[in-house]
């Protein structure tokens, strides 16, 4: 399934100019990356199929009389014997179909991304921004300025990522700032200006620490990418 398209060639070339305009300042070179998720949650979806069906095995064994019951009447079968090769059977029938049901459910997307855990997904877009600033902006520039901003839209949720240089010098705790800018434009959907608001912050929180110089050159590209 092919990602959605979040933004216009005219949103790209607003934040194109954003990051050119925060790089005037310092030394950092600055990277946006738009992804419409982290993960596939393969492995919640399952997990979720899985505990359907072990509840309704549960289920079962916890009230064998009315589900066996439930079945002779709906089937209309009041003669059926019930044997423990029979039994087992619908057992079998039952967790399959609750493992299948749950899972199809599962493919609309808004129900998927909902039941994924909070801290699962905190995790994953975690992971991914790091892997992304490893292939894209880790130690690619000469001085180790590389800043990655990475906003993840099915999670709802947004990392900074700084090279080893910025990283020594600026608090973790100070890129909250240019989160919770960036943040108040994106839950009101206007995802360009809310890149753009946290482009503006990074540069002016690394721009004391590592001033432009006259022979800086751009090393990393300005464009957004979208995944």
């Amino acid at each position: 399934m092919p990602s959605p398209t979040y933004l216009s060639a005219h949103d790209h070339a607003k934040i194109s100019a954003a990051v050119a305009q925060a790089e005037l300042q310092s030394a950092g070179e600055i990277v946006t990356i738009l992804a419409d998720r982290s993960d596939g949650y393969t492995d919640i979806q399952l997990a979720w199929s899985a505990a359907a069906s072990l509840l309704a095995l549960c289920a079962l064994v916890i009230a064998p009389d009315f589900y066996l019951g439930l079945y002779d009447h709906v089937l209309a079968d009041w003669g059926h014997e019930w044997t423990p090769r029979a039994i087992i059977s619908l057992a079998a029938a039952v967790a399959a179909l609750k493992f299948g049901a749950v899972f199809l459910l599962q493919l609309w997307q808004p129900l998927k991304f909902w039941l994924v855990p909070p801290p699962v997904k905190t995790a994953r877009v975690h992971d991914r921004a790091i892997r992304a600033f490893r292939i894209g902006a880790e130690r690619r520039t000469t001085g180790r300025t590389g800043v990655l901003i990475y906003l993840s839209m099915r999670e709802h949720r947004a990392e900074i990522v700084a090279d080893e240089a910025i990283a020594t010098k600026v608090d973790p705790q100070v890129w909250g700032d240019a989160m919770a800018a960036m943040l108040a434009h994106v839950r009101e959907g206007r995802i360009a200006e809310g890149m753009c608001a946290a482009v503006e912050k990074v540069g002016a929180i690394v721009a004391p620490h590592f001033p432009r110089a006259d022979d800086d050159m751009n090393e990393l590209p300005d464009r957004l990418i979208e995944v």
